[in-house]
């Protein structure tokens, strides 16, 4: 009897009380260009994302090998033959790979065969260059067109993270075999907290860097609220955001906070979704993603923006 998903006993492996998974997000320079294509040829502000790369990703393998955790790492399938030192590092260490498209493309600004070529495009190139395809998918900007989870199953998706409304795993609705969401949420996310940059301004408007302590505050409050539920805790970060010499011990600390509960269940997206699908029941009926499919497949709703990313 599989144990029922929406109360806590039973739902992790060995009795463990809550699951935490690292996710990362290995955009570089991608991340300007996505929030302002204009920015191509300056050349200062493509270095603030490629700082990632350069002295980031070293660093935050550092940090990760320190208290033996495996993250999924997001990268989009150009990044895999501008940076294939990084990536081999990434590899060697034992992380796990995840497809975010070819350029970090706005994908609420595509059609589904659009959304399919670049992801089939970065698929092919994480296959010729390091041999694997991908199980696990993060839509970097944008939203799902309407087909895009039914297709990535048939592409040979397992999981994606991508979602924001749950604090658990879910089932996506109309996937025969399953696609797992892994949601993960805002406040549990580099980017909004710390991504800046004077020229083009980023974020427009908000001229600004949060305070590390109170992120570090922010993180070990939210760990502390999803420990206490059971829930599945997902942090997400970035080289050129959480790997400044500064925030990298901030990072430290929250680790260590982690580690010292040994009920936690420390797992890669990959295993959290292959946990879920193995012994977890299917998605209640009043559940958000199944009353969203329920909307789209009657024409009530005609795009996914309820769950725009």
């Amino acid at each position: 009897m599989k144990p029922f998903s929406g109360t806590a006993q039973g739902r992790w492996p060995e009795g463990k009380k809550c699951a935490f998974v690292v996710t990362v997000g290995f955009e570089a320079e991608l991340s300007v260009l996505a929030a302002a294509p204009d920015a191509s040829d300056r050349a200062k502000s493509l270095s603030v994302g490629q700082y990632g790369a350069t002295r980031g990703v070293d660093r935050l393998l550092t940090e990760l090998d320190r208290t033996d955790t495996k993250a999924s790492w997001f990268v989009p399938g150009a990044n895999l033959s501008t940076y294939p030192l990084q990536v081999d590092s990434i590899v060697e260490a034992g992380h796990e790979l995840g497809n975010m498209g070819w350029a970090l493309e706005d994908m609420g600004s595509l059609s589904l065969r659009e959304q399919l070529d670049c992801i089939g495009r970065s698929q092919d190139a994480f296959e010729s260059l390091l041999g694997i395809r991908p199980k696990g998918f993060r839509a970097g900007r944008g939203s799902y067109a309407p087909g895009l989870t039914e297709a990535l199953v048939a592409e040979g998706f397992t999981w994606s993270s991508s979602w924001h409304g749950d604090d658990l795993p879910h089932f996506h609705a109309g996937t025969a075999s399953g696609l797992v969401e892994v949601p993960r949420q805002h406040e549990l996310d580099d980017y909004p907290y710390f991504v800046f940059n004077l020229d083009p301004p980023l974020p427009k408007g908000s001229p600004r860097i949060a305070s590390s302590r109170e992120v570090l505050r922010n993180w070990i409050l939210e760990f502390d609220a999803h420990r206490a539920e059971g829930l599945c805790f997902v942090l997400t970060l970035h080289p050129e955001i959480i790997a400044t010499p500064g925030r990298i011990l901030m990072l430290r600390k929250f680790m260590d906070h982690v580690h010292a509960w040994s009920d936690v269940w420390h797992a890669t997206g990959g295993d959290v979704a292959r946990w879920w699908k193995q012994w977890a029941e299917p998605n209640h009926p009043d559940h958000p993603a199944e009353i969203f499919h329920a909307l789209t497949s009657k024409g009530v709703l005609h795009d996914e923006r309820i769950y725009d990313i």
